[in-house]
This record gives C-alpha cells, sequence and structure tokens, in this order.
C-alpha cells in the first residue's frame, strides 16, 4: 500500500539514527553479541564497516520498497547469512552458562532483533519527523510482522501491536536474558566510533549521542556509557536541529531513492 506506515516511516534517510541503538540492544543480547563477535566483519576497517551499513540499508529498503523479485532476493541474502552463524557462548553472562549455543535462525534471536528495530526506528521517527497515533504504531508492527516470520520467528510470538512489542520488551528486560557481556562492549566502541573517513566524524558524534541517550537506562548502564542533565539537554538541542534541517531538506534528499 501507497500509505502503509512502515513504507512512510522507512521512507526517512534519518531514521537511520535509531539503527546503532537497535544494535546495541541487540548485541545486549549474550547470544546475539557472540554470533556478531565471532562471525562478523564489520570490525576489519573502514571499507568493512561502510560495506555491511550500506548491505543492511539496501536490504531493508528492498524489503520495505522492493518488488517480488527484489523482495526474495534480500530475504535469501539474509537467510544465507544466518545459516552461517552459529556456535557457543565463550563465557557465562546473565542467566546464560558459558557453552550455551547459538544460532541466527534461532526463532528466540530473530524475534530480539526485530523487536529492537519495531522500538527504536519509530522512535527516531517520532523524535525528528512527526509524531505517531497509537494506531500508526499498531499499523508499524502489524506491517513489520511478516518480515520476522519469514525469518523464522514464531507466529504465535511475534507482536502485530505496540502495546504487544512493549509488554515482550518489557518481559525481556526483566528475565535476565538481556545482559551486556564484555564482547558486547567491545562491538559497541565498532559501532559508536566507525573507522570511516574523519570528514564523517562530526555525524558520527551526533550518532552516539542520539544512540546513547535513548537507550534504556539500565542498558546504557550496563555499557559503561555515562549520562548527566547536561548530555540530556545537548540530546534535546540536537533532535531540535534535526527536526529543523528535516523541515528544510528538499524531498529528494530526505527520502531514499527507492521511497520516492
Amino acid at each position: 500500500m501507497a500509505d502503509a506506515v512502515s513504507r512512510r516511516v522507512n521512507a526517512e534517510r534519518m531514521v537511520l539514527l535509531g539503527w546503532s541503538r537497535a544494535i546495541l540492544l541487540q548485541l545486549a543480547h549474550p547470544l546475539v553479541a557472540a554470533g556478531v563477535a565471532e562471525h562478523s566483519t564489520f570490525r576489519e576497517g573502514r571499507t568493512a564497516a561502510a560495506a555491511r551499513l550500506h548491505h543492511t540499508v539496501h536490504a531493508m529498503l528492498a524489503l520495505t520498497f522492493g518488488d517480488d523479485r527484489a523482495h526474495t532476493a534480500a530475504m535469501a541474502g539474509i537467510r544465507d547469512v544466518h545459516r552461517r552463524v552459529h556456535g557457543r557462548l565463550p563465557v557465562a553472562v546473565g542467566v546464560f552458562p558459558a557453552g550455551t549455543p547459538y544460532s541466527a535462525e534461532d526463532p528466540e534471536l530473530v524475534l530480539w532483533v526485530h523487536a529492537t528495530l519495531l522500538e527504536s526506528i519509530p522512535l527516531i521517527y517520532e523524535r525528528i519527523i512527526v509524531p505517531l497515533t497509537t494506531d500508526e504504531r499498531d499499523a508499524y508492527c502489524a506491517e513489520a510482522a511478516p518480515v520476522a516470520l519469514e525469518l523464522g520467528a514464531r507466529d504465535t510470538d511475534v507482536p502485530r501491536t505496540w502495546e504487544a512489542t512493549r509488554r515482550y520488551l518489557d518481559r525481556m528486560y526483566a528475565s535476565g536474558a538481556v545482559a551486556v557481556s564484555p564482547q558486547a562492549r567491545e562491538l559497541a566502541v565498532a559501532v559508536l566510533w566507525p573507522r570511516f573517513t574523519p570528514i564523517l566524524s562530526p555525524l558520527a558524534g551526533v550518532n552516539r549521542l542520539v544512540t546513547i541517550g535513548l537507550l534504556p537506562e539500565s542498558i546504557r548502564a550496563q555499557y559503561g556509557f555515562s549520562w548527566s542533565a547536561a548530555r540530556q539537554r545537548r540530546l534535546e538541542r540536537a533532535c531540535a536541529r534535526l527536526r529543523v534541517v528535516r523541515r528544510m531538506l528538499p524531498r529528494r534528499a530526505a527520502l531514499w531513492p527507492e521511497a520516492r
């Protein structure tokens, strides 16, 4: 549908600011962090990090805006990566003992990754673009559900409303399954301080401020990120400036080409 909420939200280039938050939440699950630490190459240098971001963004765009052929190809690429990601947790973290097996095809891990995006992307959209109604938030969750199912999440587990998403996230935090590991802390440095060209340093600084500032307080503390009233004010000023910039941008600059 041309007016689908997911298409409207994912069309915005600025919602990329929500991806780092989602990634850090994903890595806060020890089994996800182990899989990324042991199977990902994005820490290997500037080109590796940029290439990973490029592939991730274009997979998202294909799933949201692509035709059946593009959707099928993007999904096949993701599944191919997932099949190769499996192993065992090297050390005990939270409720998981050392040696706990992990797999990117595990329905519970697929669901966790999915839920972090359901929360993080609309959060940035509302901060910078425009607030969403409850019905629009529900629609975003419902429209995203088929992707989680295609990747192996269980139908009965995938939330179709914002309230169901919130309840799931609350259960996960209360369960002890979300516990930041040493691997996650190391990966967070690569996410927030990527080895891109220095010309992008100001953008990386804004991304760090927004990402750390919008993390749940408990997760932020587990990562070892400090926060203060002064930094909160900086975050609010940064979001205000981003809202002004977004209003001034022409459509061709604000939206992804696939969305236009």
